[in-house]
């Protein structure tokens, strides 16, 4: 099997919608009946259930998957406790090798026809003592689609993090805004001014506004985005785009 399209999702910060963003990308290949496979590389924080480890991230990537994964080849690194994860791997006395979740990658490029990557935490988290997740990205040279929490300070984290994100030679091939804080003032002049300068400095388009969701699902979410304009997305007349602002 031949893969078509891949990405890296990343986020301006922790808990700002990636697993979201990720999962509805996943839903938007899946209706175009592309077989695509979620991969969550490191998650930290987990619960036993019946006996078996889970963490709420890589569940709902395999829930909004056409393609399902052994949930070690989804997750090398599933690490139980929340917390950074060089801190939760060292007191799951784990360490964490680059090179196992590259294998990983190139296994699940064998069996889908697309892949979406999903970062911990920001662009920059430590993974052991000389690595973090923006080496991650450089080393699995995939385009990356960044996913801005809408709240107070965006703007400058935003900034901050597609310049770290070019300055590794990586291609931010666009962005979307995730309204996490519904109290946030101004949110339209907040998103005018990023689309203006992801797309002007950096060539990244705004690929949707998510408003924050009575239930968030991928599904939902994938109605606010259009994706089309992404490196090697499948064209099909369900790219709309209608709930793109102006």
């Amino acid at each position: 099997m031949t893969m078509q399209f891949a990405c890296f999702v990343t986020g301006t910060d922790t808990e700002v919608g990636k697993t979201l963003i990720s999962s509805a990308i996943l839903h938007a290949l899946g209706r175009r009946g592309v077989r695509a496979a979620g991969m969550k590389p490191v998650a930290a924080g987990a619960g036993l259930i019946d006996g078996v480890w889970h963490n709420d991230d890589a569940d709902a990537l395999a829930a909004a998957a056409s393609v399902v994964l052994a949930p070690q080849l989804a997750t090398p690194y599933l690490l139980r406790t929340p917390a950074a994860p060089h801190i939760a791997a060292a007191l799951d006395g784990v360490a964490i090798d680059p090179a196992h979740i590259l294998a990983c990658f190139g296994q699940i490029a064998q069996l889908a026809e697309a892949v979406v990557v999903e970062g911990v935490g920001g662009f920059r988290v430590p993974l052991t003592d000389d690595v973090d997740t923006a080496d991650l990205a450089r080393q699995l040279a995939l385009p990356v689609v960044l996913v801005v929490g809408l709240r107070l300070g965006c703007i400058s984290a935003a900034l901050l993090t597609a310049e770290a994100i070019a300055a590794r030679g990586l291609t931010l091939a666009g962005w979307v805004a995730n309204g996490i804080d519904p109290a946030l003032a101004y949110a339209e002049d907040n998103v005018a001014v990023l689309s203006d300068r992801l797309c002007s400095q950096f060539g990244a388009p705004l690929l949707g506004c998510v408003p924050r969701l009575a239930v968030p699902s991928a599904a939902a979410a994938a109605t606010y985005l259009d994706l089309s304009c992404l490196p090697g997305w499948p064209a099909s007349d369900l790219d709309s785009g209608s709930n793109i602002p102006s």
